[in-house]
């Protein structure tokens, strides 16, 4: 009942202020790419950094995310050319914090402390434009909002109103899991007592609970594993779209991978992402569209629904797969913490964050809920496939696969870039040479590195064909962790000594739940993706 009163407490955004929100968005100016300058004396190339744009006419620091990146969000590439960014904090006598800021255009975002404090981080301050609390809803939204929704009505099919339950569930964990990780970005100024932000991102925290390496590598691990999962699972929904679109066709849905897999090769010369990141807005605006069409078509059905159809028991084989979609769903709080250091008033991040989930779990459930009640069981693991009319269902399921098309640099780009900082640098950072002449251009092996990225995403789409389980699988692996396990554990280990009992049991239980959810959908999807490979290629 507290939570009920506490929600009926919190006030309403102001009318016209949600309304004006996607006209805000959509009169975006991408910054212009500034080319790299080869310092005096230097052989290492790094013409292609990036930083993710969260509002107008901004480009804030932040590190690379990969629910953005899923979902199309808006991003340009930017960063300084050495790569290493540092600004030493001064030293504190309650932790020891390598404190280097990953820097964009050589401004960071300042903590909030008091004038005098001696806790200030060296070069604090402000600068750059700043986004309020809609449009920092707007990005978490779109992160956890994306076409990967196409699959929630499959998981309503195998767990019946527990999967209703637990989308509800799950968002209110992300939202708590999400401000508990904003809480570590800060610590108290000891001359003044004022919190202080000392911290600017998940690696940050990172950092300071597994130690400076194992930290920084655990994050960009579970990031990497991400983004590429999420490459594989454009090209399969692809696949599955364009099977579903043509059942009678001679190409099978690996066959369409393969066939997608000609658009995507290009991929590899990118060196910027101005031009896709604009597309990649619009494309999500479409997206939209289609979710209300869909939905529109399933209410137009409302007197064929299956009411009965939706059952209390749960299929304990193919649900816990569910479960992982879901919290893939979710998953946002790696750029959380760029997020909230970017918004005009911090102090709205934890209102922000509520109503984006309510309207994130709102929406799942009832866009899942409805899909399931108009198709019943007869749900297929991507619900356009499930459209009557095949005239209707290609052209959703057309414009769904360029989306998937456009959003797919985003991923890539991110996956290449975090491969490229840990082992294509130069001596005596990495062991291996950059990829990029001193003109700006790919060298050959380098371009083939960037294609090999391309088709082993392709090839693994190829022998793992089935969307659902691959995103259960993501989501029981690294949605865990990024989303319940890390956010409550750093939690505990940085402010341990400031929570009371019922905070702590409350994070060690969702802890306990990340676990069991993980382990128990790692093992189903994981049995799941076996019997995948041994189905075997049609060739």
């Amino acid at each position: 009942m507290s939570f009920i009163a506490k929600l009926k407490a919190t006030p309403l955004p102001p009318l016209k202020n949600i309304l004006n929100v996607a006209a805000q968005t959509a009169r975006q100016v991408i910054p212009e790419r500034k080319d790299y300058e080869q310092p005096p004396g230097s052989s290492i190339q790094q013409p292609h950094q990036k930083a993710m744009e969260l509002g107008n006419d901004e480009q804030p620091p932040t590190e690379m995310s990969s629910n953005p990146f899923r979902n199309g969000g808006n991003w340009s590439t930017e960063e300084d050319g050495g790569g290493d960014c540092k600004t030493e904090y001064q030293s504190t006598s309650f932790n020891e914090y390598d404190g280097r800021y990953q820097q964009t255009d050589g401004f960071r975002q300042g903590s909030i402390a008091s004038e005098g404090s001696s806790f200030v981080c060296e070069g604090e301050g402000g600068g750059g434009s700043k986004i309020d609390e809609f449009q920092a809803a707007w990005n978490v939204t779109n992160a956890i909002q994306g076409m990967f929704i196409v699959s929630l009505p499959f998981a309503v099919l195998h767990g019946g109103y527990w999967a209703i339950v637990a989308m509800v569930g799950i968002a209110h964990i992300c939202c708590y899991t999400g401000k508990v990780l904003v809480q570590c970005l800060y610590e108290p100024d000891p001359a003044t007592g004022q919190m202080v932000r000392v911290r600017d991102s998940y690696v940050a925290i990172a950092k300071v609970c597994f130690g400076p390496k194992l930290g920084a590598r655990a994050v960009s691990i579970a990031q990497l594993i991400e983004l590429l999962m999420t490459c594989i699972l454009y090209v399969v929904v692809c696949g599955d779209l364009l099977a579903g679109t043509y059942p009678q066709g001679s190409f099978d849905s690996r066959s369409w991978m393969l066939f997608i897999g000609i658009f995507l090769l290009p991929m590899g010369f990118l060196k910027s992402l101005k031009m896709v990141s604009t597309l990649s807005f619009w494309c999500t605006m479409s997206h939209i569209v289609i979710n209300a069409v869909i939905l529109g078509y399933c209410l137009l059905q409302i007197g064929d629904w299956g009411w009965s159809k939706v059952r209390f028991s749960i299929d304990m084989e193919n649900f816990p797969i569910s479960l992982g979609v879901i919290v893939f769903s979710y998953t946002s709080q790696i750029f959380l913490p760029t997020l909230e250091g970017n918004m005009i008033d911090r102090s709205k991040f934890n209102w922000m964050l509520d109503w984006s989930h309510i309207a994130a779990a709102v929406f799942k459930a009832g866009f899942g809920y409805i899909c399931f009640l108009t198709f019943q069981n007869d749900t297929q693991q991507v619900i356009t496939n499930n459209l009557h009319s095949q005239g209707f269902k290609g052209m959703v399921n057309f414009f769904l696969v360029i989306k998937a098309i456009l959003s797919y640099p985003l991923p890539y780009y991110a996956a290449c870039e975090l491969l490229e900082r840990n082992f294509f640098r130069g001596p005596p950072k990495t062991r291996f040479p950059t990829i990029w002449n001193l003109d700006g251009e790919l060298k050959v092996w380098g371009l083939g590195f960037r294609v090999g990225v391309i088709l082993s995403t392709i090839l693994m789409a190829i022998f793992i064909p089935h969307f659902s389980i691959l995103m259960g699988f993501i989501g029981s692996f690294t949605g865990t962790m990024l989303s319940f396990i890390w956010p409550c554990y750093f939690h505990i280990k940085i402010k341990g000594h400031l929570l009371d009992q019922k905070e702590i049991a409350k994070d060690y239980l969702i802890i306990a739940l990340g676990v069991l959810f993980g382990v128990i959908g790692i093992y189903d999807s994981g049995n799941a993706l076996i019997n995948a490979f041994e189905i075997g290629l049609p060739f």
